[in-house]
């Protein structure tokens, strides 16, 4: 799988988390692990780095302190895992990547 970057921040430590876009039509986000090893974290802040027309396909939960949570597929691949940079409290999950189709409905005046 081949990372695209797309954009950091949301720590004081070299500015991850990361959003990528994948060559499969998908996002990797590195993250934050939690107590449940099958919930990931993220900054609110990550979404605004997804590519023009699309978001982050996946279920979100807002913590209530400017993250969300979020379950996706664990990336394990070794040649995937080189293209990134983590912290040791933090992981990577693949996501689907999702076109937007719809932009709301105008208010009536």
């Amino acid at each position: 799988m081949r990372l695209t970057f797309l954009g950091k921040g949301g720590s004081n430590r070299d500015g991850c988390p990361t959003l990528y876009a994948t060559d499969q039509g998908s996002y990797v986000a590195v993250g934050w692990q939690t107590d449940d090893p099958d919930v990931f974290e993220i900054p609110h802040l990550l979404l605004g780095f997804a590519e023009p027309g699309y978001f982050i396909g996946a279920p979100l939960t807002d913590t209530g302190r400017g993250t969300f949570q979020l379950t996706g597929r664990p990336i394990t691949d070794p040649d995937t895992l080189e293209q990134m940079t983590m912290e040791t409290y933090e992981t990577a999950i693949e996501v689907p990547r999702m076109e937007r189709t719809y932009f709301g409905t105008p208010a009536d005046y």
